[in-house]
C-alpha cells in the first residue's frame, strides 16, 4: 500500500526542480541578451526552447508551470494598466478601434482563404484565421516596458487596439469551437458572447474607475492589508478569473484592474509593490512560450515551408490592418503600433491546442501555428526597437 504523502512530496519536488530549471534558464538567457544589447524576451522564450521537451527535455509542461506563466502575464498586464487611466484610452479611442478591427478583419480574411485555397476543411480553416486574429499584448506591453513606450501614444493605442482585438478573437474562436463540435454554435450563442463581453468592459472599465476615482482611498480601509497591495491583488485576480469565465484572455481583467487602481492615491505606492511580482513570475510566462515549440516536427520540409509561409501572412497582414487602422498618429508612432501588434504569442498556441484537442487540426498543423506564435514573438521585439529609433517628425510638420 502507498502513502499518499509520499506521493504528494515527490509531485511537489519535481514541480520545484521544473519551476528552479525554467527560471535558471530565462535569467541565463536574459544575462546573455543584456551582454549583448539585444530583447531580454528572446533570451528567456529561447532559453525555454532549449530546456523544454523538443530539445535537452530537462522540464515537462505541466499544469505548476502554466499557473506560474498565467500569473507571470497577468501581473505584467497589471503593472502596464497601473501605468495608464482611463483618459489616456480614450485619447486614442478611435485608432484604438480602428487598429483592433482591421487589425483582425485582414489575418482571418488571409488565414481563412489560404487554408482553403490548401485544400483544408471548414472547421481547420477557421482555427487557422482564429489563431492570426488576436495579439499577445502581453508580449508587447514588455518590450514597450523595456523602452519606456507604454504610457505613450503607441503604446495606449496598443493596448486600447488590445481590447478590441481580444473580443472580436473571442467571437471568432467561439465560431470555429462551434463548427469543429458536434453540436455547433448558434448565432445567440455568439450574440451573447458579444453582450458579455461588453458588459464586462464597460462595467469594470468604466464603472470601475469611475468608482474609484470618486473614493482613492479604498484601498486602505481594509484593516486585513497592510498595504494596498492585498486588496490590489485581489482586485487583479478577480477580474482576471472573471475575464477567463466569459471567455476573454485573463490578462484583459488584470489590465483594467490595474487601470482602475490608477484612479487611486496609493497607485504609486502599488506600482513599486508590484514590480517584484512582475520580475518573478514574467520569466516563466516568456520560457513556457518556448517550451511549447515541437522543433522535431518543424525540421520536416513541408512543415518548415509552411511555417515560413504563415508566420510571413501572420506578420504583413496584422503590420497592414494595423497600419491603415493608425493613419491618424504620427509616422513613428504609427511603425510602433504596427509592428507592436504582430506578435501572437501565447493567444496562438491556446487557440491552436483548443484545435488540436477538437481534432480540427493535426499535430503538423499545431506544430506549425505554434512555430508561427512563437517566430512573430521573436520577431516583435526588433522591429519594435527598430520603429522606436525612427526619429519624430518635428512640430508643426
Amino acid at each position: 500500500m502507498t502513502i499518499p504523502l509520499a506521493s504528494a512530496s515527490d509531485d511537489v519536488s519535481s514541480a520545484l526542480l521544473a519551476l528552479f530549471i525554467l527560471l535558471l534558464a530565462a535569467k541565463i538567457g536574459e544575462e546573455i541578451c543584456r551582454r549583448i544589447d539585444q530583447p531580454v524576451v528572446i533570451g528567456e522564450i529561447l532559453a525555454g526552447t532549449i530546456v523544454g521537451p523538443s530539445v535537452l527535455g530537462l522540464i515537462e509542461l505541466n499544469t505548476t508551470l502554466d499557473v506560474f506563466a498565467e500569473l507571470g502575464v497577468i501581473f505584467l498586464l497589471f503593472w502596464v494598466g497601473l501605468e495608464t487611466k482611463l483618459g489616456d484610452i480614450r485619447s486614442v479611442g478611435k485608432s484604438a478601434t480602428l487598429v483592433g478591427v482591421f487589425g483582425v478583419v485582414l489575418p482571418v480574411a488571409a488565414g481563412v482563404g489560404g487554408a482553403f485555397a490548401l485544400g483544408a476543411s471548414t472547421a481547420t480553416a477557421v482555427f487557422i484565421g482564429a489563431a492570426l486574429a488576436a495579439t499577445s499584448v502581453g508580449i508587447t506591453s514588455a518590450i514597450l516596458v523595456e523602452l519606456d513606450l507604454q504610457s505613450g501614444p503607441a503604446g495606449r493605442t496598443i493596448l486600447g487596439a488590445a481590447v478590441i482585438d481580444d473580443v472580436l478573437a473571442l467571437l471568432i474562436l467561439a465560431l470555429a469551437t462551434g463548427i469543429a463540435s458536434e453540436g455547433g454554435i448558434s448565432i445567440g450563442e455568439i450574440g451573447l458572447l458579444l453582450v458579455l463581453s461588453v458588459a464586462f468592459l464597460l462595467l469594470f472599465g468604466l464603472g470601475g474607475s469611475k468608482l474609484l476615482s470618486s473614493r482613492p482611498a479604498m484601498l486602505e480601509a481594509p484593516r486585513f492589508a497592510d498595504s494596498p497591495l492585498m486588496p490590489a491583488v485581489l482586485i487583479c485576480l478577480g477580474l482576471a478569473v472573471l475575464a477567463a469565465q466569459i471567455g476573454l484572455a485573463a490578462v484583459i481583467g488584470a489590465f483594467l484592474a490595474g487601470m482602475i487602481i490608477a484612479e487611486t492615491r496609493d497607485q504609486n505606492t502599488i506600482e513599486i509593490e508590484v514590480a517584484p511580482l512582475y520580475a518573478f513570475f514574467a520569466p516563466f510566462f516568456f520560457a513556457v512560450i518556448g517550451a511549447q515549440l515541437d522543433v522535431e516536427r518543424l525540421l520536416d520540409y513541408t512543415n518548415l515551408l509552411l511555417l515560413l509561409g504563415i508566420t510571413f501572412v501572420a506578420v504583413i497582414t496584422k503590420y497592414v490592418g494595423s497600419w491603415i487602422g493608425a493613419a491618424s498618429l504620427g509616422k513613428r508612432d504609427r511603425s510602433i503600433v504596427s509592428v507592436g501588434m504582430v506578435p501572437r504569442g501565447e493567444v496562438g498556441v491556446i487557440v491552436a491546442g483548443l484545435g488540436y484537442s477538437k481534432g480540427a487540426i493535426d499535430a503538423d498543423i499545431f506544430a506549425v501555428v505554434v512555430g508561427m506564435a512563437i517566430l512573430t514573438t521573436l520577431i516583435a521585439p526588433y522591429l519594435i526597437r527598430a520603429a522606436a529609433r525612427k526619429r519624430p517628425a518635428p512640430s508643426g510638420t
